[in-house]
């Protein structure tokens, strides 16, 4: 189902009626703090240097949230308390692609098409070429309505793998599925369940090898990974990391792994790295408390992280693993 801008714009006016609960609540505005490289563990230096400075792409947006980088040079951002999608450009200048009731997550399918994670539509969506229309993908699991979809990332077998928490579902409607879930999405539009043991799962990405999925879970502070198999099923599912600090703000959200292996998560204060054996080795301290982040530039080397109001940009000396094309094919 293709559906035109006029009732995008309507879609929209739902997001007055987001709880207090919801993301960007988990994200309140605070002091900007100053950027600093925190290492752990001598390693961290290895995928940093020491002198890396951190620039600002982009600022005065609500709330920034599912960066992805497209190689003809533009960074799509989705603003959820402005309820838009835009592309951002180096030079900082932004373009509106299209108006949509709090979007979240983003990545691209394997045809470099962009897929989104509509909260208020509680649906996961496919961007049209030019960005103003959309196509749903899925709303339902077994009859019953998805939460409010959150984050999403292609995995190793083409299908698309999203997370379904309760933090973005419109106040007054009824949370239809009994549990939180992670789902797995394939070509012909089924949606399969993977797990349900976590409370409020967001941030997702897979290993290079394709061989672990890692999600998160805001709520219970952690980074699960679980075993990924060739049928598109998980087993073996382990905490690999704890992100709990007594009193301070920020959860983990969205994540993206490097092509050694090093998994980057969104935590209390900034960026928590940590090592393949779930050793957290530094921490990149940003401004404003980040909810995303992204590989990009010319050779995925680049850090794009999304925080509150703003988009900042941080060289690395690692290149980034993306699971979707990283060049744009031809339509």
């Amino acid at each position: 189902m293709t559906i035109s801008l006029r009732h995008l714009i309507a879609s929209a006016a739902l997001l007055f009626l987001l709880p207090p609960t919801s993301s960007i609540a988990q994200h309140s505005k605070k002091p900007k703090a100053t950027f600093e490289l925190q290492a752990l563990a001598p390693e961290f230096w290895k995928l940093i240097d020491r002198d890396a400075r951190l620039e600002t792409m982009g600022t005065d947006f609500g709330f920034t949230e599912g960066p992805v980088w497209d190689p003809t040079g533009f960074l799509t951002v989705s603003d959820e308390s402005k309820n838009a999608i835009y592309r951002l450009y180096p030079d900082g200048h932004r373009e509106q692609l299209i108006a949509l009731g709090d979007p979240d997550g983003n990545t691209y399918d394997s045809q470099h098409r962009l897929i989104d994670c509509a909260s208020v539509l509680r649906a996961i969506i496919r961007l049209s070429p030019d960005g103003k229309t959309y196509d749903i993908l899925a709303d339902h699991y077994e009859g019953k309505k998805l939460n409010s979809p959150n984050d999403v990332t292609k995995g190793p077998d083409g299908a698309l793998y999203f997370t379904d928490p309760t933090l973005d579902l419109v106040r007054g409607e009824k949370q239809e599925i009994p549990f939180q879930g992670v789902y797995r999405l394939d070509a012909k539009g089924e949606v399969t369940l993977l797990t349900k043991d976590l409370e409020q799962p967001n941030g997702l990405a897979f290993s290079p090898d394709g061989l672990y999925l890692y999600i998160d879970d805001s709520a219970q502070k952690n980074i699960r990974r679980y075993r990924f198999h060739s049928n598109g099923t998980v087993s073996d599912g382990i905490i690999f990391g704890d992100e709990k600090v007594e009193g301070a703000s920020g959860v983990p959200d969205g994540m993206k792994v490097d092509k050694r292996g090093n998994l980057y998560v969104t935590g209390p204060r900034g960026i928590w790295v940590w090592n393949p054996d779930g050793k957290h080795i530094g921490t990149i301290v940003l401004p404003e408390q980040p909810a995303n982040l992204t590989w990009g530039g010319p050779d995925y080397s680049t850090l794009f992280l999304t925080a509150s109001s703003s988009v900042y940009i941080l060289p690395t000396k690692v290149k980034g693993f993306l699971s979707y094309p990283l060049k744009a094919v031809k339509r």
